[in-house]
């Protein structure tokens, strides 16, 4: 997770290299941990399906079923005839990378197995997004036309050591849902809060100060999904039937006081980064928006996808395809070149159609599932980072309506990473915890049944 970011997002051939050989690694040491346990762990989440099925579309893709590739460019040798993805290069391409994803992500699912796993992986993420987001705003203040202090990106404004300011935007997202969350659930020790607020505090607002208006929007989508389900994993003692209802109008009150807190945090964030980048900060942001065109030609962008959508409704133009298919759709002539549609959501409609689009709501219905089921847990920190882990997806989820972020590799790893925190399962919850509640559980079924007595006796 952190070679991968700081290697420029996984994004250049040498790097992408450097990944797939770490993840024929895993693979390896998988193998040999089955070898010599004599047994091969595997994970039942339901979250692996999508991405195999997605993995399997983009196989049916290069195969030569007698597709449509040659046609579409005319017959040229560069695109074999027979196979149903136009650039079935790039597809390979892109089923490396996605094998690699799976293999990163069922490692996580199987082998982030017990509380202290559990615990390590939290915190390696927090510190490692609070150090990147320190670095990415001295790089700003310093010299923000350079990655490293001596890599100057073309046709971009980098930052960090993201080569697109909306990318970083984005991990940012990612990285401070675990401290944020897990405050607002309250399963942080009182004399570590100031800590984990200041590390949220500075994430926050190196996000802001990337000017990103699709990475402030779903940072105050983020604040305000941790308000609201906050009250959700604050679970209270066991109480009578005659309570309960008293009990779920106290909870609504309390999940409305914490969206009023959580915008009132989301205007101290933008406040304290102009405050940090001063009117130079400010003019950035809103300078990017032209009254002409206030979504900087995503609307053209958006409506040649829709062109290749509908012709290719099935199984898509290819994974990685769509430079080649948006050309016969670009509502602008070739004035731009386009490697992606700057929406996840149309692009897997238009790289692997209906099919893709599927696969895609069942994953993200199975996280939400998976995620809200472990807030039942008894294990308060296993239900803070839940709730967490959730916000930051449903964040990025948020975002992918106007950028890419999710083809960054670094991005779609650490997504990934924080789609296994919120559904694994109980051998990740604190043993005190649950023989605790055993214990409770005994207590009261044995004073159930010495009051069942006292009562037949009378």
């Amino acid at each position: 997770m952190v070679l991968s970011t700081l290697a420029f997002g996984t994004v250049q051939s040498w790097a992408l290299g450097f990944f797939q050989a770490g993840a024929g690694l895993v693979a390896i040491l998988w193998a040999v941990d089955a070898w010599r346990t004599q047994r091969l762990r595997v994970s039942r989440n339901l979250l692996q399906l999508p991405l195999v099925g997605l993995f399997v579309v983009g196989l049916v893709q290069v195969l030569p079923l007698g597709g449509a590739a040659g046609a579409a460019t005319g017959g040229l040798a560069s695109a074999p005839a027979g196979t149903l993805s136009l650039d079935p290069y790039a597809t390979r391409f892109v089923l490396l990378q996605l094998a690699s994803l799976i293999i990163y992500f069922s490692a996580a699912l199987v082998y982030i197995d017990s509380p202290s796993r559990l615990r390590l992986v939290v915190r390696v993420v927090t510190i490692f997004g609070f150090l990147l987001a320190l670095f990415g705003m001295f790089q700003y203040f310093t010299n923000p036309a350079q990655i490293y202090w001596f890599r100057q990106p073309k046709f971009a404004q980098p930052f960090g050591p993201f080569v697109n300011r909306h990318h970083f935007a984005a991990y940012m997202e990612l990285t401070l849902a675990l401290p944020l969350g897990l405050l607002a659930s309250g399963a942080i020790a009182v004399e570590r809060r100031l800590l984990y607020l200041f590390a949220v505090m500075i994430m926050s607002a190196a996000l802001v100060l990337t000017t990103s208006r699709g990475g402030i929007l779903s940072l105050g989508a983020e604040v305000l999904f941790v308000a609201a389900i906050a009250g959700l994993v604050r679970r209270k003692q066991e109480k009578d039937e005659a309570e309960e209802g008293a009990a779920a109008e106290s909870r609504v009150r309390a999940a409305l006081v914490r969206v009023g807190i959580g915008f009132a945090l989301v205007v101290a964030l933008l406040a304290g980064a102009v405050w940090l980048g001063g009117e130079e900060s400010l003019a950035r942001l809103f300078g990017t928006v032209s009254a002409d065109d206030p979504t900087s030609g995503r609307v053209q962008f958006w409506q040649g996808t829709w062109g290749v959508i509908k012709e290719y409704p099935l199984l898509g133009a290819g994974l990685g395809a769509f430079s080649v298919a948006y050309t016969r759709h670009d509502v602008l002539n070739g004035a731009t070149r386009l490697e992606q549609a700057h929406n996840d959501y149309l692009q897997i409609l238009s790289d692997a159609g209906i099919v893709g689009g599927a696969l895609g709501l069942f994953f993200i219905f199975m996280l939400f599932r998976y995620g809200f089921a472990r807030f039942a847990s008894k294990d308060k920190f296993r239900r803070g980072v839940a709730a967490a882990a959730l916000a930051g997806c449903f964040a990025v989820l948020v975002h992918s309506f106007f950028e890419f972020s999710l083809h960054m590799t670094s991005n779609a790893l650490l997504f990934l990473l924080l789609a296994a925190l919120a559904t694994l399962n109980g051998r990740v919850e604190d043993p005190d915890t649950k023989r605790r509640t055993r214990r409770k559980r005994r207590s009261a079924s044995a004073n159930a049944g010495t009051r069942e007595g006292e009562v037949r006796t009378a």
